[in-house]
């Protein structure tokens, strides 16, 4: 593989390789823990307050990270500790997402998996972060870190997960071990393509350790890095505007297929729309850092923020204008179906009944209802209980054909707007990533590498607690999650002026820049 410096082509070398390699192999949990597969699985196992849970449970890991986060990177920075400490959040990761698929039985127990593993997963990609300045230089730093996005997108975001959907799909989505499988995948990927970064990358910046590196002198030095942070006006105003639209971002990727899963979207359908993401994303995030060297880091990011605006917009539309239509639905399918028939005994006619909810959704519902029932009886032996659920889905259908008319193309206009969204995602998911991560590298003192990132991160991390609680809370005050989804808006609108208004104090922190 290779990347252009100055017109010429130039090998990536060991280290920025396997450096690259970890977005490669941790990328597996963003998709299939974090996005697409797991987050439906658990809003289905957890019941209706599925996403409102998910989103308290992603608010207490990154809220735990954040808050060690400058004590970490302060303690990485001494000479050897770095790599251990990535190393030991990594396996953290790994064996508690395998734990995950263990426990499938219990909501409970799953949402403390995910907490553990993500706090693995956030802690090892902090010290991931910091690597970047000891693997390349400055002038190499945003396609290094880009190609990481890229190769994180083509390789753990895609081809495990197209796996998984293959599994999902052929065994059926809610078969106990195909999503079984989803997990497990993750945890052997994420470890085996660990092992590059693992052998080849070391810790070329550092403090030497003295008698006087004391848990004292260590807590010195993070208020030494925090007065630094303050002092420069430039880095100070680029960490808060990061604290604003890394939140909108990262509360995106983690609550899109649970917002999905709520609205009543198709599970296999919006996880098909993210892999799209992961496809476009690959070469947008290469683009994406040749954006940033022809109109300057800044412009690009503003580009970026300016994109995620939109998104939120099709976002809240797409929840805005189906919400109506999903409580009409819900409401006549509780009073004429359910209640009704909540004194079967028959388990053949109960999961007819449980299986009648979801194929309203499809044009044809009452053919598809009728191959359901092919499943578990034949036209000569029908159970009277299961005759009961038959004619009191037909009568049903026959009773609210407009509400059910009006319902489904509401499902249709909604999944083509996640279609859309998906791939508006894409383009810049990313290149924002990216170039936030490399443009922060290129300001900060490389022996003290971890301490800074310890600082970017702790803001990244704290964005990312008020973002799903902000959803959370929105959501549940108000009743319609699509307002959760608009009010990251603000977010956005936040980070861009800082970004527009401070250009004064980016171009003196990186003439370059300018």
């Amino acid at each position: 593989m290779e990347i252009t410096e100055n017109g010429k082509k130039k090998r990536f070398t060991k280290k920025e390789w396997s450096w690259i390699m970890y977005d490669w192999a941790n990328s597996i949990y963003a998709t299939n823990i974090m996005a697409a597969i797991f987050p439906t699985i658990f809003v289905n196992i957890a019941g209706d307050a599925g996403d409102i849970w998910w989103g308290y449970g992603t608010s207490i890991a990154t809220f735990l990270v954040a808050i060690l986060a400058p004590l970490l990177g302060a303690l990485a920075d001494y000479k050897g500790m770095k790599k251990k400490l990535f190393t030991g959040f990594m396996l953290t990761g790994v064996v508690f997402t395998f734990l995950i698929a263990l426990v499938m039985n219990d909501w409970k127990l799953m949402l403390v998996g995910y907490i553990i593993s993500r706090i693995g997963f956030s802690g090892s990609c902090l010290f991931y972060d910091s690597f970047l300045t000891d693997v390349t230089t400055d002038e190499r730093m945003d396609k290094v870190s880009s190609w990481g996005y890229a190769m994180g997108y083509i390789g753990g975001s895609t081809i495990p997960f197209v796996i998984s959907i293959a599994v999902l799909l052929v065994l059926g989505y809610s078969n106990p071990i195909a999503q079984k499988f989803s997990i497990i995948i993750v945890s052997v990927w994420w470890l085996v393509f660990s092992l590059p970064f693992i052998k080849n990358v070391e810790q070329e910046h550092y403090i030497e350790r003295t008698a006087e590196n004391s848990l004292g002198n260590t807590f010195r030095n993070i208020a030494h890095t925090a007065k630094d942070i303050f002092r420069r006006k430039g880095l100070f105003l680029f960490v808060i505007a990061y604290f604003f639209y890394i939140d909108g971002v990262g509360t995106i990727i983690s609550i899109s297929t649970a917002y999905g899963s709520v609205l009543g979207l198709g599970s296999v359908g919006m996880i098909l729309a993210l892999l799209v993401t992961q496809i476009v994303a690959m070469p947008c995030s290469i683009w994406f850092a040749n954006l940033a060297a022809k109109i300057t880091a800044r412009r690009a990011l503003i580009f970026a923020i300016v994109m995620y605006t939109l998104i939120c917009c099709v976002g809240f539309y797409m929840g805005y204008s189906l919400e109506p239509q999903q409580e009409a639905y819900e409401t006549a399918l509780k009073a004429d179906f359910s209640d009704p028939l909540s004194d079967l005994t028959d388990e053949n006619a109960i999961a007819l009944r449980d299986a009648a909810a979801g194929l309203i959704t499809k044009k044809d519902a009452k053919a598809q209802f009728d191959k359901e029932v092919a499943k578990y009886v034949s036209d000569e032996n029908i159970p009277p209980e299961v005759d009961r659920v038959m004619t009191t889905f037909a009568q049903f259908l026959g009773n609210h054909t407009e509400t059910v008319s009006e319902f489904q193309s509401a499902v249709s206009r909604s999944t083509i707007l996640f279609w859309a969204m998906a791939t508006l995602v894409g383009t810049v998911q990313g290149g924002i990533q990216a170039v936030s991560r490399s443009y922060f590298g290129k300001l900060i003192p490389k022996e003290r590498s971890n301490e800074f990132f310890g600082f970017f991160d702790i803001f990244g991390k704290f964005a990312s607690v008020m973002g799903p609680f902000l959803y959370a809370t929105i959501g549940a005050w108000t009743g319609r999650s699509s307002y959760g989804v608009l009010a990251l808006i603000v977010l956005f609108l936040i980070g861009l002026v800082i970004m527009i208004k401070g250009k004064k104090h980016f171009d003196e922190l990186d003439p370059a820049d300018a």
